[in-house]
């Protein structure tokens, strides 16, 4: 499949024209890591690009989603997931693209004080006490196959379907034995719970602590500030964070539909611009600006935690059992890493996980997972909107992928904390090498 490149590549903010559309409303989630949202619109960038913006927090991410297909929003902080379930029709139908990669890890796996303390035995501790990390749920296996022993479910709380933080905490119990369960949408079945040892069900973000408190779940997998906020109301402890599942993963997406960026290209390739530039404030000078980025971020109209508990995760330490402290430099990584550029690789280990776990229900060809990535991550109108700020001396060409030889697919990836390596050129070998999960042939 060709993808059309609509933009001219290598031009200046003036030769790209005036924004077709200048008043826009941008949707997001109260999570940390819409942080390039926030910060384009507090630091004057959107301006800059003679767009005037709107952000407000939706309620939870499909409503989210349907705002954008609708047109009530022009855009949105996504899960990665989304446009790609989206674009091939899973769940809801519409075409949906990212020009623009928001972050790289973030996420946390958090278990109630009770589980934590069933755990804790099995866990190899360091000479002062505290617990080796990574945490593997080989640890949590035996807690789990208790609870099946006597009957009772162990239900755990992800923020959405096609979501990172339900792949990830998948991939983290899978690689530890325990089977998170299977999709069957040709049965009618998105529960995601056919022969599931630990139940994975949806909880938005910011009700995840209170959910946990109350005993509806047993832990979960959720993106900050909501796993420090666990440790500060001391009803849970963070386990791991996705940055010791898989090393620098992709997490969330900014979302536009197709339509809105082949009727407002220039729209598209200057909201990227503001984008790109508010990820590079986040991350220069080693974090420098990340307290000021907290201080916005704590506002009310943005994520609306409390400073100090945004502030454990986003300067760059984490905090697991309450006075265990540690330092996580790249926790949140918003630039650094080429963070930004919307591989193809990225897209096709989300559609291998949709595959792996059922929502994908047949085999698919590596072209498939080739082409589906290339029609909705465009990495086309990204390369244009940096060009256009590498030429305008506004950014360091050092800093970005090299265009003339980017192919999109990132090198073999080897740190992952079952020890797989991933390999984005290979999408059915790579779904074939896991012990758990469906293989070449399988469909429920």
């Amino acid at each position: 499949m060709t993808i059309a490149t609509m933009f001219v590549p290598q031009a200046t903010a003036e030769e790209l024209g005036w924004p077709e559309k200048e008043e826009l409303k941008f949707g997001f989630i109260k999570l940390t890591d819409m942080a390039p949202i926030a910060i384009a619109y507090e630091k004057g960038y959107f301006e800059e690009e003679g767009l005037y913006v709107t952000i407000e927090a939706q309620a939870n991410w499909k409503v989210l989603l349907n705002g954008v297909i609708d047109g009530s929003l022009d855009g949105a902080h996504m899960l990665a997931g989304q446009p790609l379930a989206a674009t091939m029709g899973f769940g809801t139908k519409a075409h949906i693209i990212t020009p623009f990669s928001m972050d790289l890890n973030g996420n946390g796996i958090t278990v109630s004080n009770e589980i934590w303390k069933q755990m804790k035995p099995n866990i190899p501790k360091m000479a002062d006490g505290r617990p080796v990390h990574p945490i593997k749920a080989d640890y949590l296996k035996p807690v789990v196959d208790k609870y099946t022993a006597e009957g009772k479910p162990f239900n755990m709380g992800m923020v959405f379907p096609v979501s990172t933080h339900n792949y990830e905490l998948r991939y983290w119990l899978a690689a530890g034995g325990i089977h998170p369960g299977y999709y069957a949408p040709h049965k009618g079945d998105v529960s995601g719970q056919i022969d599931a040892e630990a139940l994975l069900s949806v909880t938005p973000p910011p009700q995840m602590p209170a959910t946990l408190e109350a005993g509806t779940i047993y832990g979960y997998c959720v993106g900050e500030p909501w796993n420090q906020q666990a440790v500060f109301k001391g009803i849970g402890v963070p386990v791991i964070t996705d940055y010791e599942i898989w090393k620098n993963n992709p997490e969330k997406v900014f979302g536009i539909t197709a339509e809105f960026a082949e009727k407002y290209p220039n729209t598209t390739i200057r909201l990227t611009r503001a984008l790109i530039r508010a990820a590079i404030w986040l991350d220069e000078n080693n974090n420098a600006n990340r307290p000021e980025a907290v201080k916005i971020l704590s506002q009310s109209n943005y994520v609306g935690a409390d400073y100090d508990v945004i502030a454990n995760s986003m300067t760059g330490t984490f905090e697991y059992e309450k006075g265990d402290k540690r330092d996580v430099p790249d926790f949140n990584v918003f630039f650094r890493y080429n963070a930004t550029y919307p591989y193809y690789s990225d897209a096709i280990w989300y559609l291998t996980q949709m595959r792996r776990w059922g929502q994908i229900s047949e085999d698919k060809s590596d072209d498939w997972y080739f082409d589906m990535a290339k029609k909705v991550y465009r990495a086309d109108i990204y390369a244009a909107a940096a060009k256009s700020l590498i030429k305008e001396k506004i950014v360091d060409a050092k800093d970005f992928p090299d265009f003339a030889t980017e192919t999109g697919f990132k090198p073999a990836q080897k740190e992952f904390i079952d020890g797989v390596t991933y390999d984005g050129t290979k999408p059915n070998a790579y779904i074939d090498s896991f012990k758990i999960g469906l293989k070449s042939g399988d469909k429920i």
